[in-house]
């Protein structure tokens, strides 16, 4: 069973078979949000490569069902977070973020802590004798971590992001394999839940003293992550679900979200965050 799917199988057990419905779907140029029926609204990263969703009539067919999704069951809609189409796939963690937050607010996590207003990146501890693996390019993470580490080193299939003075940072991600066991610390994006990838990326990572998933789609119920070897979840906590649905829909990034949003920290209780 993958990650994922482990986190929608809990999330069912969680909610004894509750019955929610989506009552929007919004799928914006760099994040796509869905709010459930009880008013909670969770976003996740939308795919840059969209070959398979082209506006043809065959590939329309595989393509989320435009105009049909809002009133439609949301473990349905969450199901699609395991498609072979990356587009379903932003849709269903979206839906599967809004469920989390759900349960979060209605349950207290057991060996949780929640840490609201806190910066992944200052909740995870990195000293200067680390050597840190980044899969995927965090700006200001980038930013604060050059210089300071002993080994820094960012996998991303676009190293024409990155700024000339980080371009000797970059690793492409075949070489992923190679890199992530020779970090103590690793960052990776929570995009990998809709790209995929995630629990190739963390098994690789089994042998690193911290492990962190950070970014406004890596906000989940935790307990399958932490299970999986995942010690620290950097994502957000929505506070104004009609705010980021609009963000979204105006192809906002995720900078734009401190409107409606508050960075949070998840973390095993047996861990010490350094907060």
């Amino acid at each position: 069973m993958s990650i994922v799917e482990a986190w929608l199988a809990e999330l069912q057990e969680r909610f004894g078979g509750l019955s929610l419905t989506v009552s929007d779907v919004r799928i914006g140029v760099f994040y796509s949000a869905a709010r459930i029926s009880t008013g909670h609204t969770g976003v996740a990263f939308t795919p840059r490569n969209l070959d398979d969703t082209v506006c043809c009539p065959q590939s329309a067919a595989s393509a989320p069902p435009a105009g049909r999704m809002a009133g439609r069951d949301a473990w349905e809609l969450a199901s699609y977070s395991f498609s072979d189409v990356p587009l379903r796939r932003a849709v269903g963690v979206a839906v599967l973020n809004a469920l989390s937050a759900h349960a979060m607010e209605t349950d207290a996590v057991e060996g949780v802590r929640i840490l609201p207003g806190v910066d992944a990146l200052d909740a995870a501890g990195v000293e200067a004798e680390d050597t840190v693996a980044m899969v995927g390019g965090f700006t200001p993470f980038i930013k604060r971590l050059k210089g300071q580490v002993q080994e820094l080193w960012i996998v991303d299939k676009h190293p024409e992001a990155l700024k000339p003075d980080e371009a000797e940072l970059w690793r492409p991600p075949n070489k992923a394999s190679e890199i992530i066991p020779q970090a103590s610390v690793i960052i990776i994006t929570g995009s990998a839940l809709v790209e995929g990838g995630l629990d190739e990326l963390l098994a690789a990572s089994s042998g690193a003293r911290r492990v962190v998933l950070a970014g406004p789609t890596a906000s989940p119920w935790p307990p399958p992550f932490f299970a999986r070897g995942v010690h620290l979840l950097g994502g957000i906590r929505v506070l104004d679900g009609e705010r980021i649905l609009q963000i979204v829909s105006e192809g906002g990034s995720g900078y734009f979200f401190e409107d409606g949003a508050e960075k949070i920290c998840m973390v095993p209780s047996s861990l010490t965050a350094q907060v």
